[in-house]
């Protein structure tokens, strides 16, 4: 994908209103690896009351040490976050772009989280 369509892209995923809406946009998407990259995901979102807040977790179950199989959750949003906090994981889980390349495409400003 070359880097106008790229931010074309985070663009138009950025005026979704929710993680589902962008989620279906990425998969109806006309670059063949993004929406088989969606796809993969679909199913694998949860929505969780933690201290007060709606958290979307990212869930999948991988092999541990042992070899059985285990639950791995990953904060990705909380619900009413802006929609580039989900663009942004997408394509760094999935391409390995950095979180800060995405925020530049959407033209918006990146803020490190900060550590706990």
């Amino acid at each position: 994908m070359l880097q106008n369509e790229f931010e074309t892209l985070v663009k138009q995923l950025c005026e979704q209103e929710n993680l589902p809406k962008a989620l279906e946009c990425l998969k109806a998407s006309t670059d063949a690896e993004v929406a088989q990259a969606a796809e993969s995901l679909s199913g694998q979102f949860a929505l969780a009351e933690v201290e007060g807040e709606k958290r979307i977790y990212h869930v999948t179950m991988q092999p541990n040490e042992k070899g059985e199989q285990e639950e791995f959750v990953e904060h990705v949003m909380n619900e009413g976050d802006d929609v580039i906090r989900f663009v942004a994981w997408f394509f760094y889980a999935m391409f390995d772009v950095k979180q800060k390349d995405t925020y530049l495409a959407a033209g918006k400003t990146y803020k490190q989280p900060k550590r706990q």
